[in-house]
């Protein structure tokens, strides 16, 4: 007898239970076992009582599902609707596989004595810091001197194509989301969600959806797990401007572009600039764990490190990665404190 009968006994269901259990077919060998497990527990104190959840309730009754038949219907669900899936996102994702195989080529076969001057350039131009620029050439000749320049290049055009691609779908939604507190509470759930999912779950569905030699596979990862901050700091952003800025902007007759493009974003660009500094850095993060879908850059190496019980390439991988991490956090920092320091004069 199982611990819950007396559930289905007392809603008069056994009938229901008993057709479920004559049909139920041959009896697996851990069923058989968790079967014999409960009969020699009968009995047992209700310190031992097992939580009414569905494999105990079919446990009681055959006839009730167990929770291997929820994840089983979750799953043939998902495919049944697959093939509909890929015709409608397969033409609209296909940019984005485009964006990044154009920036991965540029990236790769540019040499490094243009690119080492391009990247000081965009250094100084974000900073206007000469120790800044300086400090960013050694990290990269130290990568390039550890051989690992081709792995960072390619690491950095993923960063650059998700990361401005976020700002340019997160920072609209964020002005969207300020002008609207029903799109707000709406959208909130959504990026609660984004935010909170492990990032290996973000890969489950699309490895189904697309092929892994695709690089738009990890491109919408990393754009989904990265895109939350730049959202919420540009809603958040333009909340905070003071009223009485927005009062006396109404007053000069500004319309609703005028304050927003000239009043409102202004000020709220530093938090905006924080949320850029955010997505950047997750993105940075996600394209390691996408290396398990074919992602290339310093995480292939990474992954290699732990498959092959590599000590040494790992720990070298690893540091690339923190030393593009530091530079990435240092430049949109230093961007930052320009614009604070902009609006205090």
């Amino acid at each position: 007898m199982a611990t819950y009968d007396f559930v289905f006994n007392a809603l008069g269901l056994r009938e229901w239970c008993d057709a479920g259990k004559a049909n139920e077919g041959t009896m697996s060998m851990a069923d058989l076992m968790a079967q014999t497990q409960g009969q020699e527990h009968q009995g047992v104190s209700i310190w031992h009582l097992p939580f009414p959840s569905m494999d105990a309730f079919n446990k009681a009754c055959a006839a009730f599902p167990p929770s291997r038949d929820l994840t089983s219907s979750l799953e043939n669900g998902f495919l049944a609707i697959k093939g509909a899936l890929r015709f409608v996102l397969n033409p609209l994702t296909q940019p984005l596989s485009w964006f990044l195989e154009w920036a991965l080529f540029i990236f790769q076969s540019t040499p490094w004595w243009i690119m080492f001057p391009v990247l000081m350039a965009v250094v100084y131009l974000a900073s206007k810091s000469a120790k800044l620029m300086w400090f960013v050439v050694a990290c990269i000749a130290l990568l390039a001197a550890i051989d690992l320049y081709a792995e960072a290049m390619q690491t950095l055009a993923i960063i650059f194509v998700c990361a401005v691609l976020c700002v340019l779908f997160g920072v609209p939604i964020g002005i969207a989301m300020s002008r609207s507190d029903t799109l707000r509470r709406m959208t909130i759930p959504v990026l609660d969600m984004l935010q909170t999912l492990p990032p290996f779950v973000y890969l489950i569905p699309l490895i189904f959806l697309f092929s892994v030699t695709e690089p738009k596979l990890y491109g919408i990862a990393i754009i989904l797990y990265a895109i939350v901050p730049v959202i919420r700091l540009t809603d958040l952003g333009i909340r905070l401007v003071d009223k009485d800025v927005i009062e006396a902007a109404d007053s000069f007759g500004m319309t609703d572009r005028q304050k927003l493009f000239g009043v409102q974003i202004p000020l709220a660009l530093p938090n905006i600039m924080a949320g850029v500094n955010q997505t950047i850095m997750m993105s940075l993060a996600m394209v390691v764990i996408a290396s398990l879908v074919s992602a290339p850059g310093l995480g292939v190496l990474v992954l290699r490190g732990i498959r092959n019980l590599e000590l040494g390439v790992g720990l070298v991988s690893g540091l690339g990665i923190v030393l593009l991490a530091i530079i990435l956090d240092r430049v949109t920092k230093a961007a930052l404190d320009r614009v604070n320091a902009a609006q205090k004069q």
